[in-house]
């Protein structure tokens, strides 16, 4: 083999190393196809798994199972702080800030037996990522038809009653990597108002340690989920759902901000960013209706 070819290949070999090695943004795209590619993967191997059984919530721990290696790989370390509140018999929403594809990852360290995300309709058709979500049990809703929207919301609200399902919902409706969280649609509220559940909001730290989209990084880092006590919903009536969409809002931004604020000021004092134990500090164990809707005429 002529030398000069032989040089031409070692270095099409060791060029992608040194990209990855040396090149940031290059690294990012490599780390978020194989996320995307790891994804299909295992979708695509466990759905036969999950077939068998049918369409079923219990296929959701299969889901799990097959992305929690991923924090590993990724060498991203994840806390989860005042996981107690999520320990109720009855059926719950819970409601989360949306940032990035990296939030299934982070999710799943943390979702609870019996519960199914709502998601996008788009998703159901991602080929064979489509098929397990909807082996999974997970719901899905057509955010350009309204009506179908709120048809959703009511079937579901009978069918968490009745086979005593949680919900994980992204109010936001979209990613979102701002430093604070875009206005809150309503379905959310309105379906845990219909079917007389608790909320449960949950708050994932910032990504911007080591993640951002928009500055193409992508390393390793801390993440910090943050769940929060139970508002209650009874008594409540869908005239009572803008008031409490705002005043979850609130009660998640601040939260939010304060996480922020923690991160800043931790690398500004250079300390490590490690895990902190015990739950969230000076809530009570319950938020009910009285502290978060205020009064009406």
């Amino acid at each position: 083999m002529d030398v000069a070819l032989l040089h031409g290949l070692l270095l099409l070999l060791l060029l992608p190393m040194l990209l990855y090695r040396h090149s940031a943004t290059f690294h990012y795209f490599c780390k978020v196809t194989f996320f995307n590619i790891w994804v299909l993967t295992t979708a695509t191997l466990l759905s036969p798994f999950a077939a068998i059984r049918g369409r079923c919530v219990e296929n959701m721990k299969l889901l799990c199972a097959a992305i929690r290696p991923l924090k590993h790989l990724y060498g991203i370390k994840i806390e989860v702080l005042g996981a107690e509140h999520l320990n109720l018999k009855e059926p719950y929403v819970i409601v989360c800030n949306h940032q990035a594809s990296l939030d299934l990852m982070v999710m799943v360290e943390l979702i609870p037996k019996r519960c199914v995300p709502i998601a996008k309709k788009e998703l159901l058709y991602m080929g064979t990522v489509g098929w397990a979500c909807w082996l999974s049990g997970m719901i899905f809703i057509d955010r350009q038809r309204t009506g179908d929207a709120i048809d959703v919301i009511s079937q579901t609200a009978t069918t968490i009653r009745r086979e005593n399902l949680r919900v994980w919902i992204f109010p936001e409706g979209t990613r979102n990597q701002n430093r604070s969280m875009l206005p809150f649609k309503r379905g959310a509220f309105h379906l845990a108002v219909q079917a007389q559940v608790p909320i449960i909001p949950v708050v994932i730290s910032p990504y911007w340690d080591f993640f951002s989209s928009k500055e193409k990084k992508f390393t390793s880092g801390m993440c910090t989920i943050r769940v929060l006590p139970r508002i209650e919903t009874r008594g409540l009536s869908p005239k009572d759902v803008p008031e409490l969409t705002e005043s979850v809002r609130n009660i998640m931004v601040d939260v939010f901000s304060e996480m922020s604020t923690n991160r800043r000021r931790d690398r500004s004092v250079g300390l490590p960013l490690l895990p902190r134990n015990g739950a969230t500090e000076g809530t009570e164990s319950t938020w009910h209706e009285k502290d978060t809707t205020g009064t009406r005429d």
